[in-house]
C-alpha cells in the first residue's frame, strides 16, 4: 500500500467503508507514514468541521417538484436505456473503486435523497398525521383511487399501497383525509387521481396548506386538466390573496396550454384595476403569439376605463 493509494481512499476509510483488510491495511500505514496522518487528519477535522453546519430542510414545494419531475422522466425513459444500464453495473463498480469521490459523492447523494423522502411526509408543522393503521406517512407508497360514494356528500374513500394495499375512509373535515388528499395532489404518478384530489380539495379552500396545494397544482402539475381544476378552486380568492394574483399571471403568460391561459384571463377579470394585471394584458394584446388570447386581452382591456 502506498501513500497515493491512501489519499485517495482517505473518504471511504473516514466513512467506514473499506473492507476490513483494506482498512487494516490502511491504519497499518498512517502509523508509519507522518504524511498521510496528517492528512487523514485534516479531512477528519473537516468532516467534523461539516457535520456541525446546520441542513437546511427542503420546502414542501421543492420536494414534491422534484418526485413529480423524477416519476416523468422515468416514465419517459426508454426501457433499452434502462437495460444497457443494468448491463454496465461492473464498470461503475469498477469506477468506484477506483474513484473514491465519486463513491462520496454517492454516498452523499443516497443520504440526501432519504432524508427528501423523510422530510416530505410532514406537514407544515413538522408533525406527522397518522393514517387508519396507526401508520404515518411515510408508509403510504402511492395513492391509487379516490371515491365519493355518495356525491354531494362529506364522505370520501381513498385506496393507497404501502408495504400492501390499504384504504381509508372518512369525512372531508378529517385531517387524515386531507393529508391523503394533499398527498395525492402534489406527489401522485396519477394524473387521473391528481384531478380527483384537486376536484375535492377545492371544496375546501379557505384551508391555508389546501389553498397552498392548488396554487402547487397550478404551477407545476404537468397536467392541463388538472391545472385548470385548479385555477376554478382558486378563482373565488383572486382579490383577497395576492398569492392567487401572481400564480394566475403566471399562468397566463407561462402556462402552454391555451385553455388554462384563457380561463386565466377570465379569473383575473374582478382585478382588472391591479397595475400588474393591466401590464401583462396590455404585453399579450401586443405580442402574444397565441391570436386568440390576444384578441381576449385586446377585449378585456378595451372595457376597463381609461386611467388618468
Amino acid at each position: 500500500m502506498n501513500c497515493e493509494w491512501v489519499k485517495q481512499n482517505g473518504v471511504l476509510y473516514l466513512y467506514d467503508e473499506l473492507p476490513d483488510d483494506a482498512r487494516h491495511e490502511m491504519e497499518q500505514h498512517l502509523r508509519k507514514c507522518a504524511e498521510c496522518a496528517r492528512e487523514m487528519n485534516e479531512l477528519r477535522e473537516l468532516h467534523q468541521v461539516l457535520a456541525r453546519v446546520p441542513v437546511e430542510e427542503p420546502s414542501p414545494n421543492l420536494v414534491a417538484a422534484s418526485r413529480m419531475n423524477l416519476q416523468e422522466a422515468l416514465e419517459q425513459a426508454e426501457q433499452k436505456r434502462s437495460f444497457a444500464w443494468a448491463l454496465d453495473v461492473a464498470g461503475w463498480l469498477q469506477q468506484m473503486k477506483f474513484s473514491p469521490a465519486l463513491a462520496a459523492v454517492l454516498l452523499m447523494v443516497g443520504f440526501g435523497g432519504g432524508a427528501l423522502t423523510t422530510f416530505s411526509t410532514f406537514n407544515k408543522g413538522g408533525s406527522v398525521v397518522p393514517t387508519s393503521g396507526g401508520e404515518n406517512l411515510a408508509s403510504v407508497a402511492v395513492i391509487r383511487d379516490i371515491i365519493n360514494p355518495q356525491p354531494g356528500s362529506n364522505n370520501v374513500q381513498i385506496k393507497y399501497d404501502k408495504l400492501v394495499p390499504d384504504m381509508a375512509q372518512g369525512s372531508m373535515d378529517d385531517p387524515r383525509i386531507q393529508q391523503l388528499l394533499l398527498f395525492a395532489a402534489r406527489s401522485n404518478y396519477n394524473s387521473g387521481v391528481r384531478m380527483d384530489s384537486i376536484d375535492l380539495l377545492t371544496q375546501k379552500p379557505d384551508d391555508e396548506r389546501i389553498r397552498e396545494a392548488l396554487i402547487f397544482a397550478l404551477r407545476y402539475d404537468k397536467n392541463p386538466g388538472v391545472r385548470l381544476k385548479a385555477l376554478e378552486g382558486l378563482r373565488a380568492y383572486v382579490k383577497s390573496d395576492v398569492r392567487v394574483r401572481d400564480v394566475m399571471l403566471e399562468a397566463l403568460m407561462r402556462d402552454t396550454n391555451s385553455g388554462v391561459r384563457t380561463e386565466a384571463i377570465r379569473a383575473l377579470q374582478p382585478v382588472t384595476a391591479d397595475t400588474s394585471v393591466r401590464q401583462t394584458l396590455n404585453q399579450l394584446a401586443q405580442s402574444d403569439s397565441n391570436p386568440y388570447i390576444k384578441t381576449e386581452s385586446r377585449r378585456v382591456l378595451s372595457r376597463l376605463p381609461d386611467i388618468q
